[in-house]
């Protein structure tokens, strides 16, 4: 199976800067394991739009997957009381 890119949007990169080191290592590394499978198990899409979300900790990843072009692009990162704000 080929890979996927990852790309981010230049808010969630600076979300991202923004979390405790701790959270940002499990984070990446949940991040990097979509360029293998985009949808991973406990990944949900979220209802009336073409994003899925995906839990880790208290934190939120908020993505969209392009098969055709096989890309990941994440579109935000946060806690899960602000995310869906």
């Amino acid at each position: 199976m080929e890979s996927y890119k990852i790309g981010f949007r230049a808010s969630a990169e600076k979300e991202l800067r923004k979390l405790p080191s701790v959270e940002l290592a499990r984070l990446i590394e949940r991040i990097s394991g979509l360029a293998e499978n985009p949808r991973p198990p406990g990944s949900h899409k979220l209802s009336g739009e073409k994003k899925y979300r995906l839990r880790q900790g208290d934190y939120r990843i908020i993505y969209s997957v392009d098969d055709d072009g096989k890309s990941v692009l994440i579109v935000k990162i946060g806690h899960r009381r602000d995310i869906y704000r």
